[in-house]
Parts: C-alpha cells; sequence; structure tokens
C-alpha cells in the first residue's frame, strides 16, 4: 500500500490495528521526499532524525496502550511557525540564522497530540505573496505542472501534501494563503474563523511571539481530506494559554445539518470587480450540481448578500494598510506623492491599495466600522442559508511569475490581462468579515489541473462548511494524486 497517499484518518486507524508502525510511515515519507522533492522543493527545512526519533517514541506510547489524536502521522509545518531547533525566516535572508528557543502554540499542540513532524515547508518573501518563492529557499512548484506556481503563501503547505510528504500541515491564512495553495494543489484546507486557533510563535522573526490576535489573519489545518480537516482543527482550536476570557470559543456548535438535503446553499461565481474564468466557473457548476443531485437547496441570488464591491474594496484597505505598517515597501514621502497623482475618480483596486499605504488611524476605523455592518450582513444572510459557495482566485495555477514589482505583474483571465493582486477578491470575501471557509477540490481544468472552490460559513460555525465538505466528497472525487513523476514534465 502506498502509505503517503492515505489520509491521517486511514493512518490511525492502520497504526491501531498493527497495520503500520509510526517508524515505517515516517522512513515512507522521508523517502519519498527524498525521491521527489528536488523537483518540487516543498520542504525548505527538513527535521528527519528528529522525527525518527518522534516516531519511535509514538510507537512505544502506543504500545504502552496510548492513543492520541494524531499519535504516530508524520506532518509538515509551514516555514513560518516557530520550530525550536530549527530556524524561522519567513524567507528573509536578513533572518537566516533565527533559532526561535520554543515551539509555536500550534506546534506544541500538534506534537502533544502525537504528531511526527517531518520538517517545515517553504513559503514567500515575508509570506506576502500569491506565489512561494523566496531568495533562501528557492521556488516552489506544483505538483501537478513544475512550470506553474503552488500558490502561496502556505504554497509548500500545499505542494507537501499533495505529493505525498505527510499526511496534514499547518499553515495560515491573511489573503487566502491556505485555499489558494489548496484550489492550485488539488487538497483540502479550512480557514478558521478570525480568532478560533491561537496563533502565538506563528511570528516574523523579528518580532517577539506574544499573545496577540492579528486583524484578519488565521493559522489553519490543511490535508488531503475534508474530515482530517476536522481532526487537525480540533487539536488546533482553542485560546491561547496566556490569555483569558475567551474560553467559549472552544464551544463550536455542531453542522447545522448532517445530511444534504438539510443544506440552504448560495452559490455564486460571479464578482463585479474581476470576471471568473471559465475552468473555476465550471467547477462552482459542479459543486452547485453536487450540491442539487443531494436534495440541498441551491440559490444563485439573493438581497441579502453584502455588497460585493464594497467587501473588497474594504478587504483591500483593512489588508495593505497593516501590511504596509508592518513591511513598508516605500516611504511615507514616496507614496504620498504617488497618491496624489490619482485621479479623484479613480476607483479601481490598484488605486484603492495604493491609498490604503497612506491610511491614518482614522482612516482606518471608519473601514473598520463598514466591516462591522458586513458583518451584521453576513449574520442577517445565514439566518436564510448555511453555507456560500464561490470560487477561491477566478484561474487555476498560473505560471510562475517573479516580476520583482508585484503592482506590475499581470494575471491572465481566459486571454485578458487583471491586477493580479485583484484576484484577491474571492478569498478577501470571507477573510474580511473574519468567516471561517473550507477550500476543497472541485476537479480538474482543461489543460489537467486542479480546481477548488471555497465554502463559507457562519462565524464560529467551523463545522458546518466543514460537515459540508465531507458530504461532497464523494459527489466531487475528493484529493486525487498527481501521476508519478508529472511535475517533472
Amino acid at each position: 500500500m502506498d502509505w503517503n497517499a492515505q489520509t491521517a484518518e486511514h493512518l490511525v486507524a492502520a497504526m491501531r490495528d498493527g497495520s503500520v508502525t509510526s517508524v515505517e510511515l515516517t522512513d515512507d515519507a522521508i523517502a519519498r521526499i527524498e525521491r521527489d522533492d528536488k523537483v518540487i522543493n516543498a520542504i525548505c527545512t527538513p527535521d528527519f532524525d528528529r522525527a525518527r526519533a518522534a516516531a519511535r517514541r509514538a510507537d512505544q506510547a502506543r504500545a504502552r496502550g496510548e492513543d492520541r489524536p494524531l499519535l504516530g502521522v508524520p506532518v509538515t509545518v509551514k516555514e513560518s511557525y516557530n520550530v525550536a531547533g530549527l530556524p524561522t525566516t519567513w524567507g528573509m535572508p536578513a533572518h537566516r540564522d533565527h533559532f526561535p528557543a520554543e515551539d509555536a502554540v500550534q506546534v506544541s499542540r500538534i506534537k502533544a497530540a502525537g504528531a511526527v513532524v517531518l520538517g517545515k515547508t517553504n513559503v514567500p518573501l515575508g509570506l506576502q505573496d500569491i506565489q512561494t518563492f523566496n531568495d533562501i529557499h528557492g521556488t516552489t512548484t506544483n505538483p501537478w505542472d513544475r512550470g506553474r506556481t503552488a500558490g502561496g503563501s502556505s504554497g509548500g503547505s500545499a505542494a507537501a501534501l499533495a505529493a505525498g510528504f505527510g499526511a496534514l500541515s499547518l499553515g495560515s491564512d491573511l489573503a487566502g494563503s491556505l485555499r489558494t495553495p489548496a484550489h492550485f494543489c488539488g487538497v483540502y484546507a479550512h480557514k478558521p474563523t478570525l480568532g478560533l486557533a491561537a496563533g502565538r510563535g506563528m511570528t516574523p522573526p523579528a518580532e517577539p511571539a506574544l499573545p496577540v490576535e492579528p486583524d484578519l489573519a488565521v493559522v489553519g489545518p490543511m490535508a488531503r481530506s475534508a474530515r482530517d480537516l476536522a481532526l487537525l482543527l480540533g487539536v488546533m482550536a482553542g485560546p491561547d494559554p496566556l490569555t483569558l476570557g475567551v474560553a467559549h470559543r472552544l464551544a463550536l456548535p455542531p453542522a447545522r445539518h448532517e445530511r444534504l438535503g438539510g443544506f440552504r446553499v448560495l452559490v455564486l461565481d460571479e464578482h463585479p470587480l474581476l470576471p471568473t474564468g471559465a475552468a473555476v466557473r465550471a467547477g462552482v457548476h459542479r459543486v452547485a450540481a453536487a450540491l442539487a443531485d443531494g436534495g440541498a437547496r441551491v440559490e444563485r441570488h439573493s438581497p441579502l448578500l453584502p455588497d460585493l464591491a464594497e467587501a473588497a474594496t474594504l478587504y483591500m484597505q483593512l489588508l495593505i494598510s497593516g501590511s504596509q505598517a508592518r513591511f513598508p515597501i516605500e516611504t511615507d514621502e514616496q507614496l504620498r506623492t504617488r497618491v496624489a497623482r490619482l485621479g479623484a475618480d479613480d476607483c479601481s483596486l490598484d488605486a484603492v491599495r495604493l491609498r490604503a499605504m497612506t491610511f491614518s488611524h482614522r482612516d482606518w476605523l471608519a473601514a473598520n466600522h463598514r466591516r462591522e455592518l458586513h458583518r451584521h450582513g453576513w449574520r442577517q444572510l445565514f439566518a436564510a442559508f448555511d453555507a456560500v459557495v464561490c470560487p477561491i482566485t477566478p484561474t487555476p495555477a498560473f505560471p510562475h511569475d517573479h516580476t520583482p514589482d508585484p503592482m506590475h505583474r499581470r494575471i491572465d483571465i481566459d486571454g485578458v490581462e487583471h491586477p493580479y493582486f485583484d484576484q484577491l477578491v474571492w478569498a478577501g470575501l470571507a477573510t474580511m468579515s473574519g468567516l471561517p471557509a473550507t477550500a476543497v477540490p472541485a476537479g480538474r481544468s482543461p489543460e489537467g489541473l486542479p480546481v477548488g472552490v471555497q465554502l463559507i460559513g457562519p462565524m464560529f460555525e467551523d463545522r458546518t462548511p466543514l460537515r459540508l465538505a465531507e458530504l461532497l466528497e464523494p459527489r466531487l472525487g475528493g484529493f486525487r494524486a498527481p501521476e508519478p513523476g508529472q511535475a517533472r514534465r
């Protein structure tokens, strides 16, 4: 049996019944990485010696009768998480020798649950791209086509899962960084409700690991099945032990329904600010058809849906103003000069992003107030619907584009070029309001590339989109591994 293609749930069951040991699984995963990762470059920091030692301890623990949720399961961790003894660089050459003294909260949690950490997965510079490449570790390629990106910023994690390098991975999401790589690589990911999973230690190398909740950003699970997402989220969910007063977040309500026939779903495939490519639109339609065939109530329009154009604008304002504050790319004087050149009637997303780089605190508060109005709108919508199905990006994985200034890059949508960062409008729909969203595989493009969609759910009702993903899995085909050696072509 090819253990490297199995789900974590299957591996746990096989270890429980004695069909395989953690040492065997770990050795198989390491052999797969050593064989295939020269082309894919997903694992930027191997930790094989400690992984083998952890696997031996897992087997010994199981022999003593222990049984933890992830006991003996080989996993990977996004490079941006602190792992004691390994560098955390975020792809920044100036920090190539930064070695944190302790594990991130989530690394501690998966280790306590028995996981075997194989190593860390590659990221873009500062986690600031929809692709995965940096000057320390190079470029991660897509296991389906080496000429295309695996996505970002959790691109290394998605590529590792698709290639069979571990059954689970820890990722993070600010601008679709869990969902986009999952969509591009044909795997599953879940962006939790904002604040559900503690993020301390998923920290830029120049900053201390503090128990703060960053605006928009979350940490979350990646896997090869919907049930594995729920398994890993169960380990990850919960407040930071250094904080108080948020224990209610542990009490997630059950999924609203257990059968497809009970779900009320709004399906979206058009955005007012950006076209949806034919391949992705077809993926959305496949999901809509699967829902209808399963008896779900499917609708295409609702007056309750918050304004998508304003949502995209607010998301870009909150995202870019926060990013500029943490990772400034130009001086305030340079930015204000550029903003002054904009026409007063220029409402393009490029103009929105540029103006957001000069946001004052007062500007941010105004945008945040509008966000609260959108959250109210989503609460009203989710009184009538249980989930929203929509694209993650408008296209499947695109060819590598390392143009130094990403503002000069373009994304090709069915032969027409659009500003590179405009493709974030769909991912930002859930992120801006802090909603949970599950990325699921939804078939292939005509070129044979994976296509995914996202299932957006109500705030703190993460189990609802996760259950919907599980119910859809057999109808959509779920994860399918690339053919051996496909990335080499």
